[in-house]
C-alpha cells in the first residue's frame, strides 16, 4: 500500500493504518523524549501522549511538512510543556537504613531524574544509522555525560541543541516545530553549544570490542571479590563516583576509594555483577547477597564510563525498579549467577 493511501485511511479513522504510519518513529521519538526529560519513565509517558495527539489530529494533518517532522513537532512541544509545568518530581531514595555513606567533597553531577537507557532499545535505531561513524556519534548522543551537561540546559536551548546537532533538522524546520524565529533558533544553538560542558575525555574502546571487554571483565572480577586497590588502579585520577537521585559525588581517587572501602565493598558485601548495557556503555545489574539466606537481591544498575583504557565514572542508579527496562529479575538464586 502506497504511503500515500495509509495517510489517507488514517485521516478517516482507520487505527491500523495510523500505526502503520507512526510505528517506523515510535523508538527514536522515545530516544528523543528521553533526551529531553533524562528519564526513561517520563519519555515513555511523553511518547504516548505524542502518539495519543497525534491520533487526535491527524485529520487536521495537512501534510507541509513530513509525517517524521509532524510527529517530532508534536513531542518536543509535549515534552517543553511537561518542563515548564514542572510536572516531574525528583526521584527520591533514603540508604539511611543501608548504610551511612561518607561526607562528599563535591557536588553531583547528574540531576536527580536522571536514568539510564538500555542498549537493547538503542539497537533497534543503530541498526538504521548508516556506518560506524554515524552510530558512534548517535551513541555518544545517549552518553551519561552528555545527558547530564544536555538537562542542565534551559529547555528551549535543550530542544534546539537535540533537534539541530543530533537530529540535523535545518533551521528553518526547527524554527517551524518550536513556533519560533531560525535567528531565535540559530541565537539559542549558539548560547546552548556554549553552556555544553561535556568532558574531554580520551576516546572510549568500541563497543563490545576486546579491549572494552578486558576492561569489563577486570572490573566486575575485582568488584565481585570485593578488591578496592584492584578496582581504583583502573580509575583515572580524577574519576567520579554518583549515585543518582542521591545528590552526592565522591571525585579523585582518594574520596572513591574511601567510598567503597567503607561502604560498596565493606566487609561482609558479597556482590554479583551482571552485564548489560546502558547509553552505549557497559553496564551491569547489581546483586548484593543476603547473608541469611542464598538469594541475591538487586542493589541498582552499575554503569562505566570508559575513557581509554581506564574508567573515568561509575554510577550506580539506585532505583532497583530500573532494572525491568534491562529484562533483569529483583531477585537472584545462586544457580541464575552468572
Amino acid at each position: 500500500m502506497l504511503a500515500a493511501d495509509v495517510l489517507a485511511l488514517a485521516r478517516r479513522g482507520d487505527g491500523e493504518a495510523f500505526r502503520l504510519l507512526v510505528e517506523p518513529y515510535r523508538r527514536e521519538l522515545q530516544v528523543h523524549c528521553y533526551r529531553i526529560l533524562g528519564s526513561v519513565q517520563d519519555a515513555e509517558d511523553l511518547l504516548q501522549d505524542t502518539l495519543l495527539a497525534a491520533w487526535r489530529g491527524i485529520a487536521g494533518y495537512e501534510g507541509r511538512a513530513s509525517v517524521r517532522t509532524w510527529l517530532y513537532r508534536i513531542a518536543t512541544n509535549r515534552c517543553l510543556n511537561a518542563l515548564r509545568a514542572d510536572t516531574r518530581r525528583p526521584r527520591v531514595y533514603s540508604a539511611e537504613s543501608e548504610f551511612t555513606l561518607p561526607e562528599p567533597t563535591h557536588r553531583r553531577v547528574e540531576p536527580s531524574w536522571l536514568e539510564p537507557y538500555p542498549d537493547a532499545l538503542l539497537d533497534e535505531l543503530a541498526d538504521d544509522v548508516p556506518g560506524p561513524e554515524a552510530r558512534y556519534e548517535m551513541r555518544e548522543s545517549v552518553s551519561l555525560a552528555f545527558l547530564a551537561a544536555l538537562q542542565e540546559l534551559p529547555p528551549r536551548q535543550r530542544a534546539v541543541l537535540v533537534l539541530r546537532d543530533v537530529l540535523g533538522f535545518r533551521a528553518a524546520e526547527v524554527a517551524a516545530i518550536l513556533d519560533v524565529t531560525e535567528n531565535a533558533v540559530t541565537g539559542a544553538l549558539k548560547r546552548a553549544r556554549a553552556a555544553m560542558a561535556v568532558p574531554d575525555r580520551e576516546s572510549a574502546p568500541l563497543p563490545d570490542s576486546p579491549r572494552e571487554r578486558r576492561i569489563v571483565d577486570d572490573f566486575a572480577r575485582a568488584f565481585q571479590a570485593g578488591d578496592v586497590d584492584a578496582v581504583v588502579a583502573m580509575l583515572t585520577d580524577d574519576a567520579w563516583l554518583t549515585m543518582p537521585p542521591l545528590p552526592l559525588e565522591y571525585r579523585g581517587l582518594e574520596d572513591v576509594r574511601h567510598f567503597l572501602a567503607t561502604v560498596a565493598l565493606r566487609e561482609g558485601n558479597d556482590h554479583v555483577l551482571v552485564p548489560t548495557r546502558a547509553n552505549g556503555q557497559p553496564a551491569f545489574g547489581c546483586y548484593l547477597r543476603d547473608p541469611r539466606t542464598p538469594i541475591l537481591h538487586a542493589h541498582g544498575v552499575l554503569v562505566l564510563t570508559l575513557s581509554g583504557d581506564r574508567i573515568c565514572a561509575v554510577t550506580r542508579f539506585v532505583d532497583n525498579a530500573l532494572l525491568a527496562a534491562f529484562g533483569l529479575p529483583r531477585t537472584l538464586r545462586p544457580r541464575d549467577d552468572r
